[in-house]
């Protein structure tokens, strides 16, 4: 386990650092020391208080450039000698019913959430396997705990993701790369100010109103500090989990769900098992 005093600073690259819990995230780790590659679209060195100077790197990024991707996570392997935690932060939100999305618009919210996360990871672990070692921490969401109305390409995006990253973390592991899914619930970020909204459809505006009832009741939002709290003691422990879910909603909602389905499927188990016998290859000698 690494302590606040640890002498040996780490290394990060993060992405959608400029704003929201990317910029936590990179504050908390210049405040105890450690030195930062952010990187953002439109980020400048203005974005950060000046006594950080000697620690921090600015990248101005585009994830959805695979190129530039490279070209960033190269620039900030040379700059300071090496990477040790990478966190794909870098997301945007694009709400609407399924039947709204044009495919321009459901292509672009997988572009960001699940491709710009793996161009970034594609481009980091040469690096990190060279030096044995690193953490890999992608930013999910409670959106990818289950698909709720309005949200399903954004859920899309990010359950991708963590099939992805699921994946991945096993493809690193033998390479002394970890890795970590975090799935945050609400915090006061430009998240829900910079989304976009596919065109309605008069049909779904019922439900549409009922959604936006039930957000104004239950939503429940946390400064993005508490979230870098939570990162720094996931990445400073010596046993990393895969998940991490971050908030008593996020945290009961993931409960609720999995009794649900594991209920669901125990009263199918019967028809789940009968659809599955062993026989020879078809044209296979007797």
């Amino acid at each position: 386990m690494r302590t606040p005093d640890t002498p040996v600073p780490r290394t990060w690259f993060i992405t959608g650092a400029r704003r929201g819990l990317g910029r936590a995230f990179a504050l908390a780790a210049l405040e105890r020391g450690d030195r930062v590659a952010a990187a953002s679209r439109g980020i400048t060195r203005q974005d950060f208080d000046d006594r950080y100077a000697d620690r921090l790197l600015v990248l101005p990024l585009d994830v959805t450039d695979r190129a530039a991707v490279f070209a960033a996570v190269d620039t900030a392997a040379e700059h300071f000698g090496r990477l040790d935690i990478v966190v794909n932060n870098a997301g945007s939100m694009s709400l609407g019913m399924i039947e709204e999305f044009t495919e321009a618009e459901a292509r672009a919210q997988l572009d960001v959430n699940l491709f710009g996360a793996m161009w970034v990871c594609q481009a980091v672990l040469p690096h990190l396997r060279a030096q044995r070692s690193g953490h890999i921490v992608q930013i999910s969401s409670i959106a990818a705990l289950g698909g709720f109305p309005s949200t399903g390409m954004y859920s899309a995006s990010k359950f991708a993701l963590e099939g992805m990253s699921e994946a991945l973390a096993m493809e690193a592991a033998p390479f002394g790369v970890k890795l970590s899914i975090v799935q945050p619930g609400g915090y006061w970020t430009d998240l829900y100010t910079s989304m976009s909204m596919a065109t309605p459809k008069e049909e779904y505006a019922p439900l549409r109103a009922e959604l936006e009832k039930q957000w104004a009741e239950d939503s429940v939002d946390s400064e993005p500090r508490l979230a870098a709290e939570a990162l720094l003691k996931l990445v400073d422990s010596d046993d990393p989990p895969l998940r991490l879910l971050l908030g008593s909603m996020v945290y009961d909602l993931a409960f609720d769900l999995s009794r649900s389905r594991m209920a669901t499927w125990a009263a199918w188990e019967q028809v789940s098992r009968a659809a599955e016998h062993a026989v020879p290859a078809p044209g296979s000698a007797d």
